[in-house]
């Protein structure tokens, strides 16, 4: 028996409720409910954009105690249509959120969980819906904001520059990097999805890696979806204002708050979280030795500083 079997058999939390949302703007956003029925709700945005939902995401919570609610974003998973951009944006995956507790009849306070864009996403839905949100846990997290789209296209290049080398290669004519790849997986050219999940697409791979290598070795028609979510969003800036969440912080200002970043994480540098929890007076925030925005160690000091948290 392999080891996934063996987790799927001994640790895995068990599904109580799972289906569909009714489909709207063409799209239908799957969930699954773990844990107990009445218990407090705990809603979880996965990261990406264009990732999906995973089971273990529940893990650090007491089943026994809490209501643990995951969903696959517009394009991802097991929502449908797969990688469709139609009506895909930051705004309605916060609505599809909202829609989803609605559907499920939860109408008390909630916690939100979310890591990397993940985080992104639970803030953002804080800021709409801050009547609904009891307290806020939050790891790997990005704002999407000024530092964090410097960092992406410009600041990280000072650490691969060899890697962007490749990367702006194929773009002509003085043609903005990310537009020229989202341009490229989205096309109907298979080829061009391809070379633009290689090159742009698997760049977040390479930040943090002591030897970064581009490419994958196969890609299956789900990788190409998140990499075309992923580009588009980085694109569009994330269909999001300039700094919009730290602009809007006094709108959560007084919901408590756990934040748990690594020191050195390379695709989600800790000074925008670390300026955010500045203007949180009701925010905890750790930062925990390491290297990596994911990984064992990290996942492991993230859940046992979560369950600290909720037993506070």
């Amino acid at each position: 028996m392999t080891l996934r079997k063996i987790w799927r058999r001994v640790w895995a939390p068990k599904v109580f409720n799972q289906g569909y949302l009714p489909e709207f703007d063409g799209h239908q956003i799957y969930f699954v409910e773990m844990g107990n029925p009445n218990g407090t709700p705990v809603l979880v945005f996965h990261g990406g954009p264009g990732g999906g939902m995973n089971l273990r995401y529940a893990l650090p919570f007491d089943r026994k105690k809490y209501r643990v609610i995951l969903f696959d974003q517009r394009g991802c998973g097991k929502s449908l249509p797969l990688g469709e951009m139609k009506n895909n944006n930051t705004e309605a995956l916060i609505d599809d959120a909202s829609r989803l507790l609605d559907y499920l009849n939860i109408d008390s306070k909630i916690i939100l969980r979310g890591a990397s864009w993940g985080s992104t996403l639970a803030l953002l839905f804080a800021e709409k819906y801050p009547e609904r949100v009891e307290k806020i846990l939050v790891s790997q997290i990005y704002l999407a904001d000024e530092i964090g789209q410097k960092w992406n296209v410009e600041t990280s290049r000072l650490f691969y520059p060899d890697i962007w080398e490749k990367i702006e290669k194929e773009v002509k004519n003085g043609e903005p990097v990310l537009e020229y790849y989202a341009d490229l997986i989205n096309s109907d050219d298979v080829m061009k999805q391809v070379k633009a999940a290689n090159l742009a697409g698997s760049y977040e791979r390479c930040l943090g890696a002591v030897n970064p290598k581009l490419g994958y070795k196969e890609l299956s028609p789900e990788d190409l979806a998140e990499i075309r979510i992923s580009l588009t969003y980085l694109s569009k800036r994330y269909f999001l204002a300039e700094n919009q969440i730290a602009k809007n912080a006094q709108k959560i200002a007084h919901i408590p708050m756990l934040m748990v970043h690594n020191r050195l994480d390379m695709v989600c540098p800790v000074q925008s979280a670390y300026n955010l929890h500045k203007k949180l007076p009701k925010s905890k925030f750790v930062i925990v030795p390491g290297r990596g925005h994911f990984g064992p160690r990290l996942n492991e000091a993230v859940y046992q500083e979560i369950k600290a948290y909720l037993q506070d």
